[in-house]
């Protein structure tokens, strides 16, 4: 029983091996892409529109509001981004329902790897918004005593961003599995859908987290405290 598909291993070859993580995670990604294009070749604003262009703006337009809602007033900046990552995420679950498929969110190294993304950009889009300079102003903010604690917290938020996931996910594919061997039929459709939706919630959650973080390194430090207003005299 592989618990993850990391103990799936298609082909090794000294120390480099193709194992079930990164052929899923490959064929993920080329499935998104290869629907983008099938999607997307055919756009129009006039007359009526197809079904997969009427989804694809439902999706685009929540996307784009939840964007807001954390507090980019340009959602479309980051849309790309943390598009990609919920989508990529939340497909990777709906996928379960395919036999023998384990998402490869289930594997440590694909997590970490989307963990990393997230750290990369995040210092990416704060120097875009505030420039190299005042983005590391930052770290120094309020005191230069903060700078090694706001280092600290850069990465054990990316940890735990990473382990979240990896947790989440794998303990519904683990209970899928045991359940699969007490009772072959019932508990699985269960779990199966209940997996659907506990999916769906961390796709959510990681890139809600994910513009939480962004947030904070492009609006929130660019903030700057207002000073006192002082009382004017009266006569």
């Amino acid at each position: 029983m592989n618990l993850t598909s990391d103990q799936l291993i298609f082909w090794h070859y000294g120390f480099v091996v193709l194992n079930g993580t990164i052929v899923t995670t490959w064929a993920l990604m080329l499935l998104l892409a290869l629907g983008s294009k099938l999607i997307t070749r055919k756009l129009t604003t006039d007359g009526e529109v197809s079904r997969w262009q009427a989804a694809l703006e439902i999706i685009v337009t929540g996307i784009n509001a939840q964007i807001k809602e954390v507090g980019l007033n340009h959602p479309e900046r980051y849309l790309s981004f943390l598009g990609t990552l919920f989508l990529f995420v939340a497909t990777a679950s709906l996928c379960i329902v395919i036999p023998g498929y384990t998402p490869p969110t289930g594997s440590l190294s694909t997590t970490a790897a989307l963990a990393l993304c997230v750290f990369v950009a995040v210092p990416l889009f704060g120097m875009r918004e505030q420039g190299f300079l005042g983005y590391l102003k930052t770290y120094v903010e309020p005191t230069p005593i903060m700078l090694p604690f706001n280092i600290i917290s850069e990465l054990s938020r990316t940890l735990a961003l990473a382990v979240r996931l990896f947790g989440n996910m794998m303990s519904g594919a683990m209970i899928i599995a045991i359940l699969l061997t007490i009772t072959p039929f019932l508990f699985p459709v269960v779990m199966t859908s209940l997996g659907l939706l506990t999916g769906m919630v961390q796709a959510y959650i990681f890139s809600i987290l994910a513009a939480v973080y962004i947030a904070a390194a492009t609006v929130a430090r660019t903030t700057k405290p207002r000073r006192p207003v002082r009382p004017t005299a009266t006569h």
